[in-house]
């Protein structure tokens, strides 16, 4: 090993090791911390949070980074520490933009507004949290600000594309725009279509009463059936459901259970549970390093939402376990065909709930939030319009208007998370998801494996070409290596088309 990067070491070490700490605290915070907890707790996430940034970025680090990355000391470096040091000065370049004081209270400001966030959706009072977010949203204005003064390559780029290169790195908002305009143009129509075909499909199965224990033990039966390894992983519950990790053998995913909607918490089991395999795919050699994680929020919302929709609604993965389900209900599923809950848990049926919504009008409630972001950071909005303009947007693109804000602007977490510009990854997520299923077609009996229960191969496959890599290669260099091309929509809009043609048409 070049002897500079050996010195180097202890302080990426050290740095995961806060970083570790961090991510048990926030698991703990979203799990199971009492609720007077919060204010100490988060005051302790701001001194490590302070001490994270400061063990990452100093200046005897700054001064090892510049010597490696000389061309003599750069060939001397493994491919996997080359990667390592990208990604270092990355994070580097991020930190050092930020006054050390803003970020320790940012840190802080951030591990408070999840409570804050939860007390305001059970009270349906978007004005309970809007000053905190009005503080979260100024300090993401701020921050990029930054970062354009003190980085050139990002002099030119709007505030939200700075933001985005955070969960998608080489996405723009040109690039978005263009596929948004293109979702628009072509599934709008389309979901009108066929949610009149799928008014007269019943579904009430879903709203009978279903024992919560009976849920937990189901759902955590199919997370296994997935691939979940419970020696390296673990689910807890929370009100919004998500996936965290410490490494590759400490995996944790949460669930939440309604007793008059099965398909909820069945369906974001299996989501949490491809984030997770994703994780736990990563190799040991970078796994407590900055490579350790999904190279993008979208290529991760690949895998959850291939493993949700495109694996998880079709017949040929339910055919053999659907039995299962009914002996676990049998009085509300046991009169259920195949057939009747196949089209029920693909039911078009636009709504309010992002983590409800059907495959065709999924990437709608991420448009809504794409173009509120964007407006939001440019300062085109204010966070006291926002209730209203997200009613608005709603209404135009879904017909349908939320009766509060618990079912409105309050219903997802990110933005108490601080993270603005993570929406869109949803969307890119889903269209590599359906690029992903027609590639795996040309080279394995997909379906056959389904039905005999097989999932190892596809799993194996993908671990193979996308979990082993961490960070090492981009979204667009994990699928152009594994598909011979690099995103394209088309294949999103080809799914779409075809899978709801054939269920409903």
């Amino acid at each position: 090993m070049n002897k500079t990067y050996e010195e180097l070491m202890p302080y990426l070490e050290k740095g995961m090791a806060y970083q570790a700490a961090l991510t048990l605290l926030e698991w703990d915070e979203e799990t199971i911390a009492p609720v007077q907890a919060e204010e100490y707790t988060a005051n302790i996430i701001g001194e490590l949070s302070d001490s994270y940034m400061q063990t990452l970025v100093n200046e005897e680090v700054k001064g090892k980074l510049e010597k490696l990355w000389k061309e003599k000391e750069w060939t001397t470096l493994s491919n996997v520490e080359q990667a390592n040091l990208k990604e270092w000065k990355k994070v580097v370049q991020q930190l050092e933009s930020i006054p050390q004081k803003e970020y320790k209270a940012y840190a802080t400001l951030i591990a408070r507004a999840g409570n804050i966030w939860a007390k305001a959706k059970e009270k349906k009072d978007f004005q309970y949290f809007m000053p905190t977010l009005r503080e979260i949203v100024s300090y993401k204005q701020k921050f990029a600000d930054y970062r354009k003064k003190q980085q050139k390559e990002n002099k030119k780029k709007s505030r939200y594309d700075i933001l985005l290169e955070e969960y998608e790195p080489g996405f723009t908002t040109e690039l978005l725009d263009a596929f948004f305009e293109k979702i628009k143009e072509e599934v709008v129509p389309f979901l009108k279509e066929i949610t009149q075909k799928c008014k007269t499909i019943d579904k009430s199965y879903n709203e009978k009463v279903y024992d919560i224990e009976k849920q937990r033990k189901f759902c955590r039966w199919i997370s296994g059936y997935l691939g979940f390894d419970f020696t390296k992983g673990v689910i807890g519950e929370s009100a919004h459901p998500f996936t965290t990790n410490l490494h590759n053998r400490d995996v944790r995913i949460s669930n939440h259970f309604y007793e008059n909607n099965l398909e909820s918490a069945i369906f974001s089991a299996i989501h949490e549970t491809g984030h997770a395999m994703y994780e736990m795919g990563i190799s040991d050699d970078i796994t407590r390093t900055l490579l350790g994680t999904g190279t993008s929020m979208g290529m991760h919302e690949s895998q959850s939402r291939f493993w949700e929709n495109v694996i998880g609604r079709s017949e040929a993965f339910w055919k053999p376990i659907y039995p299962k389900l009914q002996s676990f209900f049998p009085e509300q599923l046991g009169e259920i065909s195949l057939k009747q809950f196949i089209k029920g848990c693909n039911k078009i049926e636009p709504g309010l709930i992002r983590t409800e919504a059907d495959e065709l009008s999924y990437s709608l409630h991420i448009m809504v939030r794409y173009e509120l972001e964007k407006q939001l950071i440019s300062g085109k909005c204010k966070v006291e319009e926002l209730e209203e303009l997200w009613a608005d947007k709603y209404e135009e693109l879904l017909s349908v208007r939320p009766k509060n804000a618990s079912e409105g602007v309050l219903q997802d977490i990110h933005w108490a998370g601080g993270d603005i510009g993570y929406f869109p990854s949803y969307a890119i997520g889903t269209a590599v998801a359906a690029q992903i299923y027609y590639h795996l077609q040309e080279v394995m009996p997909l379906e056959q494996y389904l039905k005999e229960q097989n999932l190892v191969p596809i799993r194996e496959y993908l671990r193979q070409h996308i979990y082993q890599y961490g960070k090492q290669k981009s979204t667009n260099e994990l699928l152009k290596e594994m598909t011979g091309e690099e995103f394209s929509a088309e294949y999103y809009i080809k799914y779409l088309k075809e899978k709801y043609t054939k269920l409903y048409c």
